[in-house]
């Protein structure tokens, strides 16, 4: 699965602040060791549920577990004091000396990253330039070249340095799109970029010559000894810390052009200027270093055979339920590069959904994140291991089996009869945790279903929905390059009035009231004159 592929998969992530549904499973005491019943408590001490990581690397559930060798070296180097700048290059020659890059610059994150690298390209590592980013007048480097491929909401680290991205379609447009005002390239690696016409390869041939870096997004990616995107023309490739190489959550590792990674130091934490707010510690540089050097002497294709255990011990459990298929899937790719086991099953036969499963287990004690989805033939889950822990299979496959295997009615076919009518212009007041908005939605009404428009403060976006009796769903998306929200309304009407609330994903959930808009023009007839005016 691809970085930007995650952010659109169908499957449900257990977010913070949602209701513990309480069920039979959430009865049984877990059998823990001493140790994660006390990482356990620390989350619960302060009314947070700790989940079970079938999902991967996603930062919102907290990325990756760090390894060992990584919690050792931050703790040592917590207890004394140095010199950034000596410690940033000396860290830099180790990951070197590691990788066989040129250079090494660990960073607060993969973003971060990105961010003082593109500040490094736009500055050449000027000083008087790099205090008065994002203002960039004057400046001669001011544009970034994208391929639409690598346009994602990943990009706003290179949007805020204050650059214009320039999104090219084609390798003549991006040959076309080269002018002295180009920073740099930005792509994200993916299989674009790994073959066909707009390749790291293509686009290197007419960057080298031009002396325009290539800046290359590798977040969820295992790092490659010796790195294979360095290799085929990148200047620079920045991974995530806490993703594959299990590093500090909060680092980003940055290999690459010395002279490069240098300006890129300068423009962040502790020195001042625009990375100032992007400050990585003694503790997550050294601890990034550690996870580097553990990556180099870990055992990868034992790792893969355990985890490959873990889905078989799932698979046994489960396949002898009712329709029940299960398929284990080997990525071949570099990024979120784990063995996944598929679990699908006839919804019609089970009245349950792999979406219903993925919430389920997401809001109920023993919380589990999981992927889940739905095509024409079969609904599944889908269970990634690369962080799952020893231990968590066996809980894994009790909650499947318990869940599929329950007795349920099927579910109703038709659909409550809708009581009232939302046909027509509404006026929406919308409440952020500290701002309103006025929106707009004009709606046509089908019996149960519901489309029209949603017009925000910027887009005029389709939507669609439902309404049995008088509740109401409707879903909208406001779509920009490499940017994607959903509004998912959902309330009652009364006396044409819709109250209720708008889930967000990851940007949660505000507070909404709307009222029908009644048109006040008089019936009258309108007069089209037969020529041109004959006075003004």
């Amino acid at each position: 699965m691809k970085r930007r592929q995650a952010l659109k998969d169908l499957s449900l992530l257990p977010l913070a602040g949602t209701v513990m549904l309480p069920t039979k499973s959430a009865q049984k005491p877990e059998k823990t060791d001493p140790k994660l019943a006390a990482s356990k408590e620390i989350y619960q001490a302060i009314g947070v549920e700790p989940i079970i990581n079938c999902r991967g690397t996603f930062t919102i559930i907290g990325g990756s577990v760090e390894r060992p060798e990584v919690r050792a070296a931050m703790d040592a180097a917590a207890q004394v004091f140095v010199q950034y700048d000596e410690l940033a290059f000396g860290a830099g020659k180790r990951l070197a000396e590691l990788t066989g890059a040129e250079w090494g610059l660990v960073s607060a994150g993969c973003a971060a990253g990105l961010k003082h690298v593109t500040v490094a390209c736009v500055t050449g590592g000027n000083p008087e330039k790099l205090i008065r980013i994002p203002d960039l007048s004057g400046f001669e480097k001011t544009e970034v070249i994208v391929p639409r491929y690598s346009r994602n909401v990943y990009d706003h680290a290179l949007r805020n340095v204050g650059v214009k991205l320039i999104t090219v379609d084609s390798i003549e447009e991006l040959a076309n799109a080269i002018s002295p005002r180009t920073a740099q390239i930005y792509l994200m690696a993916c299989a674009q970029s790994m073959s066909g016409p707009m390749s790291l390869e293509a686009i290197s041939k007419i960057a080298k010559p031009k002396n325009i870096p290539i800046l290359i997004d590798a977040a969820a990616e295992d790092l490659t000894i010796p790195n294979i995107h360095l290799k085929m023309g990148a200047d620079v490739v920045v991974y995530s810390g806490g993703k594959a190489i299990c590093g500090p959550q909060c680092a980003g590792l940055a290999l690459g052009r010395k002279d490069l990674l240098m300006s890129a130091w300068q423009a962040s934490a502790p020195h001042h200027g625009p990375g100032r707010d992007n400050k990585v510690g003694r503790e997550e540089t050294m601890g990034m270093v550690a996870a580097v050097e553990a990556w180099t002497k870990r055992d990868h294709a034992g790792e893969w055979k355990r985890w490959l255990s873990w889905l078989d011990s799932i698979s046994k459990k489960v396949s002898g339920i009712e329709s029940v298929k299960t398929t284990v899937i080997e990525p071949k790719e570099l990024s979120n590069r784990t063995p996944v086991l598929r679990v699908a099953w006839d919804a019609a036969k089970l009245n349950i959904t792999g979406e219903e499963v993925a919430e389920l287990f997401g809001r109920t004690k023993p919380r589990i994140a999981l992927g889940g989805g739905s095509n024409e033939k079969e609904t599944f889950i889908s269970i990634t291991t690369g962080q799952m822990q020893p231990g968590d299979e066996q809980v894994v496959a009790t909650r499947i089996v318990e869940v599929l295997s329950q007795k349920r009615a099927p579910k109703k076919s038709e659909m409550e009869v809708a009581s009232v009518s939302l046909k027509g212009h509404w006026e929406a007041d919308i409440e952020f945790f500290s701002s309103t908005s006025k929106h707009s939605l004009i709606i046509e009404q089908d019996g149960n279903w519901l489309q029209g428009s949603h017009k925000g403060e910027f887009s005029v976006r389709e939507m669609q929905g439902t309404v049995e009796g008088n509740e109401f769903k409707m879903r909208s998306t406001d779509r920009q390059i490499g940017d994607a929200i959903t509004f998912l309304f959902s309330g009652s009407v009364k006396d044409d009035m819709m109250t209720g609330s708008i889930y967000m994903g990851e940007y949660m959930t505000a507070k909404f009231t709307a009222k029908k808009y009644k048109f006040k023009y008089k019936k009258e007839k309108v007069f089209i004159p037969s020529g041109p005016p004959l006075a003004t």
